[in-house]
């Protein structure tokens, strides 16, 4: 076939594809701010001289606490965290699907080919085959055919097909698609977010549970040194023995204390250690020597709620899951009406190579499919589809109203907090000096002993809840960053979600290689596919 046959092919498919006219379904637009009820600014005070972070801030905003411990485990949690890895594994399948949707935009193509020696017998020169196990100069057992020559055949074709768009329904599935892949994108970025800052969060709670324990036993220590004192006088017969067994039940109670703080201690530093992909108790060596809870005094506002919830990705990929499922209604009701099918087909033979473009023929067809009957099949997917699209409206919404509520919700408890820590920092320096009064009156004899078990117990009391409200100032701080939807925007793209990439599965696996030990020197009863020891394994 020429050049001008093979445009005269051509065609009436380019005619058909340009008869593709408007697709059916609606036509997103993302609902309005004022429509989703989103107000012009917060309803919760924001503390004099806040201001909301810049994007570089918000981008790395744990680097504000100070703390290169926190920066050194978030770090290995964005690297290697097994949610993010889950997450990135998604987003590499959605892009699969949004480019085999794309595909069917184009024609498929096949081509076939096959070489073949045909020889004919019956007449002609004679062909004589020895019988096996006789000579091939007997004539005993032998076979005469005869034959008439031999020649090549050579076939050689191309099919296509291709499926016209007429009513928009690839379209809308590549619209679909499209808006899948962008929500996988945006719950990628909305993980990264979240683990962050979990790992601060658990990281806070790590820390506040050193500084508790050090405080309880600092009272602890001074708890002993005044049963002493007390013993000493009951001896003397200063004092009943009813001060001695108020100051045991003191330090008891102090005691009992200890343990449910090493309990919260592991567990933060456990939920770490998961966070960054690690096991359990692998990290807790870095938490030695104990630190305080990092200083967060931070004046941090918010920005308009606008823009707030433009940097949140759980609220985008909330508003791409609407503009997929949108798009499905249109991919729906693109069924209600006919479909093009073209096919054509290009083959050509011969007995030789050069035969096969000269002999060529080729078809083209065209094939129209309409639905007539098919008992509401199709409509009720249009009214699934349909109903889709309204559930995706209303976790839109939900979204958008808990990202708000996150930002109301943190600006309170952070300012609510800092006022906390002001008034318990002078709380703990006002107990600490009637606590020593009372130790230099009680000595003089001029208290009796429970007014110092009272001083005591608000000293303890103090001191711990100062610990705990610098650590309610620091998670305040977190959860504020969090809900302002920073944490993601210098996070690294996981390996899972990268194109052409072998999967982990495929990656060689060394702990199954056979043992360099051979199983004579292991014993009879050792399987022959021993693997090796672990190092840390005795063979």
């Amino acid at each position: 076939m020429n050049a001008r046959g093979m445009m005269a092919a051509i065609g009436p498919w380019a005619a058909c594809v340009a008869l593709a006219g408007c697709a059916v379904g609606p036509d997103y637009h993302a609902p309005s701010a004022a429509k989703l009820g989103v107000p012009d600014q917060y309803y919760a005070d924001i503390a004099p001289g806040a201001s909301a972070p810049d994007p570089q801030e918000l981008a790395t905003w744990w680097a504000a606490l100070g703390d290169p411990l926190l920066d050194r485990l978030v770090t290995m949690a964005l690297a290697a965290n097994p949610d993010i890895d889950a997450a990135g594994a998604r987003l590499r399948q959605a892009r699969a699907s949004y480019r085999s949707a794309r595909s069917v935009l184009y024609p498929t193509l096949t081509a076939n080919g096959s070489a073949g020696r045909t020889a004919q017998i019956g007449k002609g020169s004679a062909l004589t085959v020895a019988t096996p196990g006789l000579g091939t100069e007997s004539s005993v057992g032998a076979t005469s055919f005869a034959t008439s020559g031999s020649y090549n055949q050579f076939d050689a074709g191309l099919d296509a097909s291709y499926e016209v768009d007429l009513f928009g329904g690839v379209r809308r599935s590549i619209e679909a698609a499209r808006g899948d892949y962008a929500s996988s994108a945006e719950s990628l970025r909305d993980t990264q977010r979240t683990v962050v800052a979990e790992v601060a969060l658990d990281y806070v709670d790590a820390r506040s549970a050193q500084e508790r324990l050090a405080i309880a036993r600092s009272n602890l220590k001074s708890e002993e040194e005044t049963l002493q004192l007390v013993g000493w006088r009951v001896k003397a017969g200063l004092v009943s023995s009813l001060d001695l067994a108020q100051a045991k039940a003191l330090r008891e109670q102090t005691a009992a204390t200890i343990p449910a703080l090493e309990t919260s201690f592991a567990q933060s530093v456990n939920a770490v250690a998961i966070l960054a992909g690690r096991a359990p108790g692998s990290l807790t060596p870095l938490f030695d020597p104990p630190r305080p809870v990092p200083i967060a005094d931070r004046a941090l506002g918010a920005d308009v709620p606008a823009a707030m919830l433009a940097q949140r990705p759980d609220v985008r990929a909330a508003e791409r899951t609407l503009a997929a499922a949108t798009a499905r209604i249109g991919v729906a009701k693109a069924q209600l009406y006919p479909a093009l099918q073209l096919t054509g087909t290009l083959a050509g033979n011969g007995t030789t190579v050069g035969d096969i473009s000269r002999f060529a023929t080729g078809t083209l067809l065209a094939a129209v499919t309409a639905p007539i009957f098919d008992g509401g099949k199709i409509r009720a997917q249009i009214e699934d589809a349909r109903g889709g699209a309204d559930l995706a409206l209303a976790q839109y919404r939900s979204a958008v109203l808990t990202a708000l509520s996150d930002v109301e919700n943190a600006l309170v408890a952070l300012a609510n907090s800092r006022r906390r820590v002001v008034t318990l920092s002078a709380a703990v320096s006002d107990s600490h000096d009637a606590l020593i009064f009372a130790q230099s009156q009680y000595r003089a004899g001029l208290i009796d002993f429970q007014s110092l078990l009272d001083t005591e117990r608000t000293f303890l009391s103090a001191q711990d809840s100062l610990a705990q409200a610098r650590a309610d100032r620091a998670t305040g701080l977190i959860q504020l960053y969090k809900a302002l939807g920073g944490g993601w925007q210098a996070a690294p793209m996981p390996a899972d979600a990268l194109p052409n990439v072998p999967a982990a599965v495929e990656l060689p696996d060394l702990s199954a290689t056979r043992s360099p030990i051979s199983a004579a020197d292991m014993g009879a009863d050792a399987p022959a596919t021993a693997t090796a020891p672990l190092p840390t394994e005795r063979p």
